[in-house]
């Protein structure tokens, strides 16, 4: 027996790495659906969307970059399928530069699973806009001020949804999906009291402390907060993708860590009591 742990404590080191691989990397190609229990902040986010009339109109602003993309992006994937599958339209914008084609492809990712919602008229890209707190001003008076053209460079005035489009007041909900400045916090600071909007956060796990003080204050209606945030609310909407796999890597992934850690302790108290003995 003591053999085996002398072999566990000189394990080369590579087999560790290989473990730990097969550990991450196994979940994300065959999910194995972890339980997951919604938070309340992730229930209130999912209420909110429910509770809107099916065919309503519903702001999404996409501000984060390709680094915030494993926490951020299967926010807006799954907020969109959750929109559509209630009928609602949505108009999509940023305030980060990297933002518009996050959207194009969240959108073009859901709409493999629901091919017939047509640009223009269930969903609009308004593209980026530069001058931060400005522009969140600015749209509480005009959104064609704001964004004359989308994303394609299709004049405002000639896309059918937008004609339904004048203000904040167009808007059943607002989601902030975002990472840093401009995001979230000036949707808080600069419109939502402002323009009395119901607004919903999508934020990345290092912002929930300061996220969660506008959540307990009403601020925001209900809030997404990093991967497991977004991994529950996946699963409230019936829909497990990336977030979940993510969830589930990372849960078997520590598991493996752990147990290596005590392996490789207890391995190392046997044959070092064996060596004192002798």
């Amino acid at each position: 027996m003591s053999s085996v742990w002398t072999k566990i404590n000189h394990l080369d080191k590579r087999w560790i790495y290989l473990f730990v691989l097969l550990a991450v990397a196994l979940p994300l190609i065959l999910p194995i659906n972890l339980p997951l229990s919604p938070s309340g902040p992730v229930m209130s986010f999912y209420k909110a969307i429910e509770s809107i009339p099916k065919g309503s109109i519903v702001l999404i602003s996409n501000d984060y970059d390709p680094g915030s993309k494993a926490e951020l992006y299967p926010m807006t994937e799954a907020v969109l399928y959750h929109l559509f599958k209630r009928n609602c339209r949505v108009v999509m914008l940023s305030l980060f530069p990297a933002g518009p084609p996050m959207s194009e492809r969240a959108v073009a990712r859901v709409t493999e699973d629901l091919p017939n919602l047509q640009y223009g008229t269930d969903f609009v890209n308004l593209g980026y806009k530069d001058g931060r707190e400005a522009v969140l001003v600015e749209m509480g008076r005009s959104i064609r001020s704001a964004f004359p053209k989308d994303y394609r460079g299709i004049p405002y005035d000639s896309i059918a949804l937008l004609k339904e489009v004048e203000n904040y007041s167009s808007f059943a909900l607002v989601i902030s999906i975002s990472v840093g400045y401009p995001g979230t916090k000036e949707y808080v600071q600069y419109a939502q009291g402002r323009f009395n909007l119901k607004l919903l956060a999508g934020a990345a796990a290092v912002s929930v402390p300061e996220y969660s003080a506008y959540y307990n204050s009403g601020q925001l209606s209900g809030m997404l907060t990093g991967i497991s945030g977004a991994a529950e609310y996946e699963e409230l909407i019936g829909r497990r993708a990336l977030a979940a796999k993510a969830i589930d890597a990372q849960a078997i992934g520590h598991m493996v860590i752990i147990l290596l850690i005590v392996l490789g302790n207890v391995a190392w108290f046997v044959t070092k009591g064996k060596k004192n003995h002798e």
